[in-house]
């Protein structure tokens, strides 16, 4: 049985108010009394009414909608960076539409278009790559677009990351400190900003001490590639005493292989650290030695940039990056001087 759809003005006749009243109670950020909204708000449940946002993004010209793309969603560090930024744009009263991504350019270029259509105010992409040709697109669409733990250079694109640069030479000094000479590293996918600036950032921190890494092998940032690149190392004639990986989800495949499989003692055969302090990572089977990502802040940030580039434009695109700590667990020797 097919039921009429309930109208704004239906509301209004019901709460006693005019149609426009009834349209800012559910505007976000719209200014109306409580009574008002009390009154509409009760109407609206008694006829079941549901504000057409489509409708209101044709008439405004805002959808109050930002697209959120995202790859590697099996990677533990984005579905909660995820849930983070959703919760963060709807305190700002914005929805998320999330689409997900493999990072070749076809794909990629197929849902940047697709939430074009959409006609969102803006797009957050999360460890996926824009193109120049992609970048200019959205601009002429007018459509902000920032980069979530991904940077590009040369673009006119806000980005917000860790420090991975700096990170990766905190791990080079830490490991040194505590005596290590043999150092591997199984980097997140060359591919990638993230991938490419923890390497840079490893061989110049080892450079300071007349060292170079032993081996280094890409990653991925997939499970099975981590795993066998650590059956490699660790078989080989000379196999490292610590390996740096570019991330946790990698890292616990690398260190479920050594301890059981290879029957390694870790840290005493090998020292493993990772990279985003995922909350998996604190968990005692694991105990990971990592670099922690400030995710709250990159969130936050994140939101601002996008909602400022939105509109008038008060905030211009950027690249923000944040200092992470080096937390030490049991994949690791302690320092020295330390119990």
């Amino acid at each position: 049985m097919q039921h009429d759809r309930i109208t704004s003005l239906q509301v209004a006749e019901r709460a006693g108010v005019s149609q426009s009243a009834v349209s800012r109670v559910f505007t976000p950020g719209a200014s109306a009394s409580a009574k008002t909204v009390a009154k509409v708000k009760k109407a609206a449940v008694e006829l079941g009414y549901r504000p057409n946002m489509m409708a209101r993004a044709m008439i405004t010209g805002k959808s109050r909608i930002i697209g959120l793309v995202v790859a590697y969603l099996d990677n533990q560090f984005y579905p909660l960076a995820l849930e983070h930024l959703s919760n963060a744009l709807q305190e700002q009263g914005y929805h998320v539409l999330v689409f997900t991504a493999s990072n070749t350019k076809r794909e990629i270029d197929e849902v940047i278009q697709e939430l074009l259509d959409y006609q969102v105010d803006g797009i957050i992409t999360a460890s996926v790559g824009m193109s120049s040709d992609l970048t200019d697109r959205c601009k002429a669409a007018g459509i902000p677009v920032v980069m979530f733990n991904r940077s590009q250079d040369g673009a006119d694109v806000g980005s917000v990351t860790s420090d991975n640069v700096a990170a990766g030479r905190k791990v080079a000094d830490f490991l040194v400190e505590v005596g290590h000479k043999n150092i591997a590293h199984i980097s997140g996918w060359a591919g990638s900003s993230t991938g490419r600036d923890r390497q840079q950032g490893l061989i110049e921190g080892l450079r300071r001490y007349n060292l170079e890494p032993t081996a280094i092998i890409d990653g991925k940032y997939d499970r099975a590639i981590a795993a066998q690149a650590a059956r490699d190392l660790m078989n080989s004639p000379t196999p490292p005493d610590a390996i740096f990986v570019g991330n946790d989800h990698m890292a616990f495949a690398v260190l479920d292989t050594c301890r059981f499989e290879l029957n390694l003692d870790v840290p005493l055969d090998v020292a493993i650290i990772g990279f985003d302090d995922v909350p998996l990572a604190a968990w005692p089977a694991y105990n990971l030695t990592t670099v922690r990502q400030p995710l709250v802040r990159m969130i936050n940030a994140t939101v601002e940039m996008i909602i400022g580039q939105i509109g008038e434009g008060e905030i211009a695109p950027s690249r923000i990056v944040f200092d992470g700590p080096l937390i030490q667990r049991g994949t690791t020797r302690p320092p020295k001087g330390t119990i």
